[in-house]
């Protein structure tokens, strides 16, 4: 009977603690999955930010332009523009934009 009584509790915390690791492991995944997640969103927020701030101004274009470039940018109408695209070894050229006339 005394053995039955120092036995049982050993073995309830033998229980308990494979319980607790486990359930433990599984929040370290969940923790660690939720950070990946939350690293890829910041990676495309800040992409996304650059895009806003920078690329989105004509005006701030124009200013990097005469910064960075100087005169070797030129400005082209839309209307002049092509596509080009390789069709089975052969070069076709679209317009880009069609005006109605």
């Amino acid at each position: 009977m005394k053995k039955l009584f120092f036995f049982t509790p050993i073995i309830f915390l033998i229980l308990a603690t494979t319980l607790t690791k486990n359930s433990t492991k599984k929040l370290d995944n969940e923790i660690f999955q939720l950070k990946e997640n939350i690293r890829i969103l910041e990676n495309q927020y800040e992409l996304s930010l650059l895009d806003y701030s920078i690329l989105t101004s004509p005006k701030k274009l124009m200013e990097y332009q005469q910064f960075y470039f100087e005169d070797k940018l030129v400005q082209k109408k839309i209307e002049n523009l092509n596509k080009i695209e390789f069709l089975n070894d052969k070069l076709k050229i679209n317009k880009l934009v069609k005006i109605d006339e």
